[in-house]
């Protein structure tokens, strides 16, 4: 049986920010697997916090006032800030798929720029109010010259910052862009990722079938990006930047797995190639220096306790599922 060890919490009482208490928070994408952790963090420093999705959707213990919109209708969120007048809006909902196929250009121009604009637009009429953008390491950095975006999903990331840095420039909006590495940790529902789907697969003992897995990337856990989210949330020397969010360090998707067939106990191997490389993937590893000086942020989780706590709580929801 895979057991792990509980960590001493990083985010004891003591050290508890108290300057989240009473604020007024928005968070959309909250029942997505950041948002969901980000939601229960700001419950328990006692912000209020006023949590958006795009249907209803069972939710308890959170401490949150939940609200049903969908952030591509631009007269939905205009109404949502105006009256929940939030001191800070954490926009999360996102549409995420790594696929290169020509029919999800439109749903990722909808969900991941189009959502980001009526957000804006809607907080350009409420001075003060701060916003903080989930952005994505697969965008194009400046400095990276010419290079095509590697996906739908990433030029819409990429035209949303630029979207960020105008308004912040032309109309002093304190909006801030966080480039989040490959995010992994318990509660990830959508089991086609990497960690979920390769942990499910050795749990149940079965051998899951992946690319070469020679692309290097860069692991953050879930409970670091939620910390990152909080720092800039507190910041305004933050405002009009675009930081990485990750750990800095570059590891393969073999050694990933690897990793976690040995976390797991599992003598199964994978069957590399069974799967084709996507075209255009690249190393996409944070520089995190510019967040650790800015927000004094720095990721405390490795990836082999991560994965562990992660292959843990899978590992309790199939013995739980296999009770029902």
């Amino acid at each position: 049986m895979l057991t792990v060890p509980a960590p001493e919490d990083p985010h004891a009482p003591e050290q508890e920010d108290a300057r989240w208490h009473g604020s007024r928070v928005l968070v959309t994408g909250a029942t997505g697997f950041i948002g969901a952790h980000l939601v229960r963090r700001l419950g328990s420093l006692g912000a209020q916090v006023h949590a958006v999705s795009r249907r209803p959707h069972a939710r308890t213990g959170q401490g949150a006032n939940w609200h049903v919109a969908d952030v591509g209708d631009a007269d939905a969120i205009e109404d949502l800030v105006r009256s929940t007048r939030p001191a800070v809006v954490f926009h999360l909902a996102s549409e995420v798929a790594g696929a290169r196929e020509p029919r999800l250009v439109r749903p990722m121009l909808q969900s991941n720029l189009a959502s980001v604009v009526n957000l804006l637009a809607a907080v350009a009429d409420t001075p003060g109010t701060r916003v903080v953008l989930a952005g994505s390491l697969e965008e194009p950095r400046p400095g990276e010259g010419e290079a095509a975006p590697s996906s739908p999903y990433a030029v819409a990331k990429w035209a949303a910052n630029g979207y960020a840095r105008m308004f912040h420039h032309l109309w002093d909006i304190p909006v801030t862009t966080l480039r989040i590495g490959m995010v992994y940790g318990p509660g990830q529902r959508d089991t086609r990722k990497l960690v979920p789907y390769v942990t499910l697969s050795l749990l149940r003992g079965e051998a899951p079938s992946l690319s070469s897995g020679t692309r290097q990337l860069d692991w953050v856990y879930v409970d670091d990006v939620v910390e990152a989210f909080l720092a800039v949330g507190r910041s305004a020397e933050a405002a009009g930047l675009s930081l990485d969010i990750g750990t800095g360090t570059r590891t393969s998707i073999r050694d990933t797995v690897e990793l976690l067939g040995r976390v797991i106990g599992s003598s199964l191997r994978p069957r590399y190639g069974a799967l084709e490389d996507r075209r255009l993937d690249s190393a996409r590893i944070a520089d995190i220096a510019p967040a650790a000086e800015v927000l004094g942020w720095r990721p405390v989780t490795g990836l082999e306790e991560g994965l562990g706590l992660t292959a843990a709580w899978y590992a309790d929801r199939l013995r739980r599922d296999a009770l029902l």
